[in-house]
Parts: C-alpha cells; structure tokens; sequence
C-alpha cells in the first residue's frame, strides 16, 4: 500500500480526480458566476474601456508633458484635436452611410432573389437537389436576419439608451485617468511590499514592452486596411463600398479569424451580382492582408508578441466564448499579459529555489 501511495501513476490519478471534482462544483455553482459576471461586466465595463484609451494615449500626453505642458492640458489639446477630427470625419462619413443603409434596405428583397437565381442556375447541374435546396433556404433567411436584427434593435432601445450613456461617460473617465496617471502608478506601487517593489516595476514595464506597440498599432493597422478596402471595393465596383469596408477594418483587430468575418459580407454581397464580382471581391481583401501582413505591420507595430499560433486560436476561442465579438478583441492582449506574469513567477520561484 505504502508503494501504491508514492507511486507517479496513483499520485496522478489523484490529481485528475481532483481536478474532476472541482470541474464539477464549478458547473453546480456556474448560475451564481453567470449573474455575478453579469454584475461585473455592466458596473466595470467602463472604467476597463476608458482604461485601454487612456493607455493608447498615454504615451502622446506623456511627451507633451516632458515640453512643459500640463498634462491636464494635454489631455484636453488630445480631446480637442480627436472631437475637431471626428466631427469632420463623421460630417463627411454619416451621410454616405445613410445612403447605403437605405439603399442596403431597400435592395435587399432584389438581391435575395437575384442571389437565389445565381445560385440555381450554377448550381442546377451538379449539386444534389438537397444541398440546392439548403442553398436557397439559406439565402432566404439572409432577408429574415435583416429584419429580426431590426426588430431586436428596436425592442431593446433601453440597452442602446444604456450604451449610449456608457459611451459617454468613458470620455470623462479617460480623462481623469489620463490627468493622474502618474498618481495611479505610484498608488498601485505604494501597496506593494517593499521587497516585491523592484520586480513589480520589471513586470509591469516588460508587460507595457509586449503590449504597447501591438495594441497602438493595431488602432493603426486596422484604419489602414480600412482605407486599402474602401479604395479596393471602389475600384472594383462592389455596392456599399464604405459600409463593407467598414466591416473589415473593425475585424481585422482579431488575428487570424478577424479577414474572414471582415470579407464575409462583402462576398454575399457580390454573389447577388455575378461570379466576377464574388472573385474581385476576394482579390481585394487577399491584397489587403497580403499588404497588412508583409508592409503595413511591420512598419507600425514593428514587432511581434512571440505567441505560437495555436495559442493565440486557443484565446480567441475561449475570449468569444466569454464575451463574445469584445472577448476576441481583447483575447490576445490579455493572454500576452498572462503570459508575462506567468514568466516572472516563474522565474521569481527558480531564483528563490537556487538561492
């Protein structure tokens, strides 16, 4: 018996019907962390959105307080100069979505069909009558989306009414946190036992070293690509060519998945029109991420975050299966920052252990 228990075999057993045990308390107790994660997300949503600006501006309000400007000054000169070129940006922008939006809607029954007969005259030859038939059930609920998301929107204006008014306090918390951002790295310091202190400034720095010029840059790189997408889907003659070159610049912030949402609705779009459209569409966004990946990155993010591939689709598996669109974004970020944390304590307990 004795034997038994020091065996490597038993001790692993025991570990994994550990492990089973708590995976299954924490599937009893799952309701209560769904409502306590609900809480936490509605109350700290906010203040972690106004956190992540305040980080990608810091280092501009940090550089014009090293010229003797007040950062409180600074902070306002970034707001000024931000609202004076969104004001622009959006006077010249809003009308042309609102045309497309309109034209989108009232094009959609057109396009259903048109896309239904395509399909069926290409495919009417070859393609068994169940999978056509799939085809065209799913064309047609393309319409049916449409109008339920309407509706859902319109049902729900007390939640647009709550972003709205989240959206407006994030400024304002920004803000302040931008003003004292000093203040709030020598707070969070001060708590740190003085032994800890040396360390805890390492880990932070080489965090802002792995993280600062991926998430700048992706601001960067995403508008960027935008822009190469607008200019592609205008060349090629697409319909909605800002509305989908929208699409594909907000996606392409998520890595690897993010092309392949962003040219999706493009596509279904130019399969309405005709093959060459569908093909021309795929050109475009295949020359926009060769663009992105081989001259754009480098040049504005200029390094890597050293993370294998297989990890970073594991992230942005478990970060949409949290929170969905937002978890994705933020998956690699934050599983950048674990993994920097994750190297210190490890290295922390080497040393201690050689010591």
């Amino acid at each position: 018996m004795e034997r038994l228990m020091k065996s490597r075999l038993f001790v692993w057993l025991v570990y994994i019907i550990m492990g089973l045990l708590a995976l299954y308390l924490l599937l009893l107790v799952k309701p209560i962390f769904l409502h306590l994660y609900a809480f936490l997300k509605a109350v700290l949503a906010p203040f972690i959105i106004a956190m992540i600006v305040s980080y990608v501006l810091n280092p501009i309000v940090t550089l014009l307080h090293e010229r003797k400007v007040p950062r409180t000054a600074a902070v306002l000169l970034i707001y000024t100069v931000f609202c004076a070129a969104l004001a622009v940006i959006l006077v010249n922008m809003i009308p042309m979505f609102k045309e497309q939006m309109d034209q989108l809607n009232r094009h959609v029954p057109d396009l259903t069909i048109r896309a239904e007969s395509l399909v069926t005259d290409l495919n009417n030859s070859f393609l068994p009558d169940s999978i056509r038939e799939g085809l065209n059930k799913s064309i047609f609920q393309m319409e049916k989306k449409l109008s339920e998301t309407v509706t859902h929107f319109i049902n729900n204006i007390g939640s647009v009414v709550n972003a709205v008014f989240i959206a407006f306090i994030i400024p304002f918390l920004a803000f302040y946190i931008l003003k004292d951002f000093d203040l709030f790295e020598r707070t969070v310091i001060t708590y740190v036992p003085k032994s800890h202190r040396k360390h805890t400034v390492r880990l932070l720095k080489d965090i802002d070293s792995a993280l600062g010029s991926y998430i700048r840059g992706q601001f960067i790189v995403c508008i960027i690509v935008g822009i190469l997408a607008y200019i592609g889907y205008i060349i090629v003659g697409v319909p909605y060519p800002l509305l989908l070159a929208s699409v594909v610049a907000v996606t392409n912030i998520i890595p690897y998945l993010g092309p392949f949402f962003g040219a999706a609705p493009a596509l279904l779009v130019a399969s309405t029109i005709s093959l060459k459209m569908v093909l021309l569409v795929a050109i475009v966004n295949m020359s926009c991420q060769v663009l992105e990946g081989n001259v754009v990155s480098p040049q504005v993010v200029g390094r890597t975050l050293h993370i294998h591939p297989l990890a970073i689709i594991f992230a942005l598996l478990v970060g949409g299966e949290v929170a969905g669109i937002v978890g994705m974004i933020l998956a690699v970020p934050i599983f950048a920052a674990l993994k920097v944390i994750v190297q210190h304590i490890f290295a922390y307990y080497v040393r201690r252990k050689t010591i």
